[in-house]
């Protein structure tokens, strides 16, 4: 198993449409097949020195592999999301795990 977790800031956190846009470019890109399943998440109301909650949304996928995480990368419907939405944020953070064998 291959997972891809995917943090966002965006430009204007407090903008309800920025936020709505985003998850509404999120739902459109889970239509990726190679995406076995998916999470799109908010921080949780938690507080503990070792919990970043800075950013907007997570959105964390599974894949059954390495490289059906790369033909996710080239997908039109990705390639097509971040033409769309990469406006919505100043920045982006990526956390890719693999099982421990």
């Amino acid at each position: 198993m291959f997972i891809h977790h995917v943090f966002f800031w965006l430009k204007n956190p407090s903008s309800d449409a920025d936020l709505a846009a985003l998850m509404a470019g999120l739902k459109k890109l889970s239509r990726v097949t190679t995406i076995r399943q998916f999470h799109i998440g908010r921080p949780a109301a938690t507080n503990r020195n070792v919990i970043d909650s800075s950013y907007s949304v997570s959105w964390m996928l599974f894949f059954d592999s390495l490289e059906e995480e790369e033909s996710y990368q080239t997908d039109p419907i990705h390639l097509e999301f971040v033409r769309e939405c990469s406006h919505l944020w100043n920045k982006v953070v990526v956390y890719d795990s693999v099982d421990v064998k």
